[in-house]
């Protein structure tokens, strides 16, 4: 990134995205934020509460699916994109998977058009370690793993950082990609694990486990994220792949138990519902490269980050109630009601 940084933060009111922008406003105040977000139904003007006020920030509703919008934003002299923006649940992508395709991939292949006619001098597309695949009981994914994506989803994301490697490879364009294990903390829209997990357990409802819970997940605490995206942009070398993990294995039972051992609440309140289709096992990422080529690490320990999200929708309840009331509720319904064990 040059030093009079403009950046275009595409899906910047989305869980990650949000927590992105704080984080540079926090870290690096000089760079320029313009933020790109639709505001579907995980976008929310509210986690974004404060910066508004910042003169070096702007919000601009708008889909990265429009040419001419995006071409208007980089024109304004735009430095670098991190594509934030797209659809990220698994279990929206099984029941209609086209938004998926046309958010993530024909969304994508706008920008990157868009950044290759404007010659931006960075492009960070944030991807997911689920286009690995899934693994068996040992090793870790490398960014030379092989993509063997099993759900709409994460094949849309295959997809994207395909094209992202392509632009690279044809037009030169200055791509970086970022494949990260599964984030928390706050901000998160309450259908993800975590954060369903902790309101359920505050409501005191059951907490839906799929299948028999020993699913394993490599858990990233969303700030140590921004940390490393922020050093690709930075240091990283154009045309690579980065894997971000935060070191911390567990199985999805094992993180629902915690998580009622924080809040207090019986382990009686968990059920078991039957597994969604194409469920995979086990993930968990090797930092070596980032660790040796950028120098970063994760720094937030589980237990405090855990228990400080906790503490975050402990102490956020109206944002989350409001999430959770209506189109939320029937989705939900339709997604966990039916699922008997």
């Amino acid at each position: 990134m040059p030093d009079d940084k403009l950046l275009l933060v595409t899906g910047g009111a989305g869980f990650i995205g949000s927590n992105f922008v704080h984080w540079v406003k926090k870290h690096r105040p000089d760079w320029r934020l313009i933020n790109l977000d639709l505001l579907t139904y995980a976008g929310n003007l509210e986690n974004l509460e404060g910066i508004e006020e910042d003169h070096e920030y702007r919000f601009v509703k708008g889909d990265i699916r429009d040419g001419e919008l995006v071409s208007k934003l980089l024109a304004e002299g735009v430095t670098g994109i991190i594509n934030f923006a797209a659809e990220t649940h698994v279990d929206r992508s099984i029941d209609s998977p086209s938004a998926f395709l046309e958010t993530n991939i024909l969304g994508t292949q706008t920008l990157l058009d868009a950044a290759r006619d404007s010659k931006v001098e960075r492009f960070l597309q944030v991807s997911t370690d689920e286009v690995y695949g899934s693994l068996g009981p040992t090793g870790a994914f490398l960014e030379t793993t092989p993509l063997a994506p099993n759900s709409p989803y994460s094949a849309s994301k295959a997809s994207a950082d395909m094209l992202a490697r392509a632009y690279f490879k044809t037009y030169g364009l200055p791509l970086l990609v970022s494949r990260c294990s599964n984030n928390y903390g706050p901000f998160q829209f309450p259908e993800k694990m975590v954060p369903l997990m902790i309101t359920n357990a505050m409501e005191e409802k059951s907490l839906p486990v799929y299948g028999d819970g020993q699913q394993v997940r490599d858990w990233l605490h969303v700030q140590d994220h921004c940390s490393a995206l922020a050093a690709i942009l930075e240091k990283g070398t154009p045309g690579e792949v980065y894997n971000i993990g935060g070191g911390q294995e567990l199985p999805n039972l094992q993180m629902v138990e915690r998580i009622l051992e924080i809040t207090g609440r019986p382990a009686s309140l968990i059920t078991h519902v039957k597994d969604r289709p194409g469920h995979d096992r086990r993930y968990a990422i090797d930092n070596g490269k980032i660790s040796h080529e950028l120098g970063w690490a994760p720094s937030v320990p589980f237990d405090k980050g855990i228990r400080e999200t906790v503490d975050w929708y402990r102490e956020n309840r109206p944002w989350w109630d409001r999430i959770k009331s209506g189109a939320y509720r029937d989705y939900y319904d339709k997604m966990y009601g039916s699922r008997s064990p």
